[in-house]
């Protein structure tokens, strides 16, 4: 049988690590602090997939999270990673 992909998934926003410098950006340009944004956990099975891609998943890292909208054409959201 067949591993299933779950980042293949149509219905699986695509999601992208920021670099330390970029986080920063995001975090100035909003006026807010790490612990501010919502929380995604490394055990997430996309935080996971990232992982196995060779991504630096540790905690306190942001994720950018890139959706298909109907309305907006594409709504981005940020997480911050935490244990569990």
């Amino acid at each position: 049988m067949a591993k299933f992909k779950v980042t293949d998934h149509f219905m699986v926003p695509e999601h992208t690590i920021l670099e330390p410098k970029e986080a920063e950006g995001v975090l100035k340009q909003y006026k807010i602090i790490r612990d501010q944004l919502p929380k995604i956990k490394q055990s997430d099975p996309c935080i996971r997939a990232l992982e196995a891609k060779g991504d630096n998943t540790d905690q306190g890292r942001i994720v950018r999270i890139r959706r298909k909208s109907d309305t907006a054409g594409e709504a981005i959201a940020y997480r911050v990673i935490i244990e569990g």
